[in-house]
């Protein structure tokens, strides 16, 4: 077993401790205390677009620009300047799977930041001009993201894989769909899918646990409980494709990917592993080398490894040159038999575990990514892994898990293709 043992994660994590607090309508509190003069706090809601009905595609992050848009008692140059005044920000984001209000401000300003947060969150309005000026602005969104191939491409390649799910859906929604909305569909959506029991606000900052509950109680539990009772549909396997679209563009994009885990499947942590090595974000992963270093054949080539509760996609992208484009396939596949077909030497899969370790320390020695991270893993799993425990845990993955996996979602006649020439 290959032991990470280059790094002394105690002296770099520390003695990490984090407070969990659960409040009395189900809406769960995480806390790390840091000395530093400024804080960050998110609220994650577990709704997003996988979870609009059929006529309801867009909703999710329509709600998500005018949430900010006006209360029952402010409007929306009140929402704005409230944190922005005193040198804070505020923003938010929508996936597939989760909606997330996040905030940075110094630490003297916690409460009027946590007071206009579940302000946003349980008083929303929507008022009609601001959710038509939105809609204007999100079709925007949308043409300059369909003029973007490199970005377009993965939605497309979702639509294909998860065809008959809401997962396949963009989360932008069509510019006919925003259209339709009323306000009254924002009302609806949020009735049916922000429940008390699916939401966490996470924070890193400087203070008395205390002060922390006592305001958390003070702001957010004194909304009703509002427990989930729904659940989210599996998306059926399918049938692998391969598929080119023609258009007119200076260079070939191209995804190869397949379904994948979800949170929750042991095999996960083998395949992130895989995932790093395959086409991570370093320059030394193989298809880098093989593709950009070695012959020079294509800037940008990545591997991704998305989950979601119930399933994922692993997918490898580049983009090339039209008269590469076949050569790159090759390669692509040529590296994922590799995988499948040869075991990690126990020195190999020790640099592989250390890179992506280093890779996850580096990312949470930011406080805010550190703060995103707790949050999304509390909403998941409902506690959050220190260095030392994720180390553990990668401890565990010998070659054997890695090849069978490799052997598992790297199986030729899984994968599917997808071409813009």
């Amino acid at each position: 077993m290959s032991r990470i043992q280059i790094l002394n994660l105690k002296s770099i994590a520390g003695d990490f401790k984090y407070l969990v607090h659960t409040l009395s309508n189900g809406i769960r509190l995480i806390y790390v205390p840091n000395r530093s003069p400024i804080t960050y706090t998110a609220v994650f809601i577990n709704t997003g677009s996988r979870d609009e009905l059929a006529h309801e595609h867009g909703l999710a992050h329509l709600i998500e620009h005018v949430i900010f848009k006006g209360t029952t008692k402010r409007k929306a140059h009140h929402i704005i300047g409230r944190i922005e005044n005193v040198g804070g920000e505020l923003n938010a984001y929508t996936t597939k799977e989760e909606t997330c209000i996040h905030a940075a401000f110094f630490n003297e300003y916690l409460e009027r930041s946590w007071e206009l947060i579940a302000d946003i969150i349980f008083h929303a309005s929507f008022p009609e001009h601001e959710l038509e000026k939105e809609k204007s602005i999100i079709v925007d969104e949308i043409n300059s993201f369909r003029d973007n191939p490199a970005e377009l491409i993965f939605d497309d390649f979702d639509q294909r894989l998860f065809r008959n799910s809401s997962l396949g859906r963009n989360i932008l929604g069509t510019p006919e769909n925003l259209q339709q909305f009323k306000r009254n569909d924002l009302f609806h959506f949020i009735d049916r899918t922000y429940h008390t029991d699916e939401m966490v606000i996470s924070i890193v900052g400087d203070y008395k646990t205390e002060k922390l509950i006592r305001l958390a109680e003070k702001y957010f539990s004194v909304f009703p409980s509002n427990f989930r009772s729904f659940r989210r549909q599996k998306p059926d396997n399918t049938s692998s494709f391969n598929e080119v679209i023609l258009k007119d563009l200076s260079q070939s994009h191209c995804i190869i990917g397949t379904q994948a885990y979800g949170y929750e499947n042991p095999k996960r942590l083998a395949l992130l592993l895989l995932n790093d090595l395959l086409g991570g974000p370093g320059m030394n992963s193989r298809l880098n080398v093989a593709l950009r270093e070695r012959r020079g054949y294509a800037y940008n080539i990545e591997s991704a490894f998305v989950s979601y509760s119930d399933t994922g996609i692993f997918s490898v992208y580049f983009g090339c040159d039209h008269q590469k484009l076949e050569k790159c396939i090759s390669i692509v596949l040529k590296e994922l038999e590799i995988l499948r077909n040869n075991k990690l030497s126990d020195i190999k899969l020790h640099v592989a575990k250390r890179q992506l370790l280093g890779q996850l320390a580096i990312s949470v020695e930011n406080n805010e990514n550190l703060m995103l991270a707790m949050g999304k893993s509390m909403l998941v799993y409902n506690h959050f892994d220190s260095l030392i425990d994720i180390a553990q845990k990668l401890d565990s993955v010998n070659s054997s898990m890695i090849i069978d996996v490799a052997n598992e979602i790297f199986e030729p006649n899984k994968l599917c293709t997808l071409v813009y020439h």
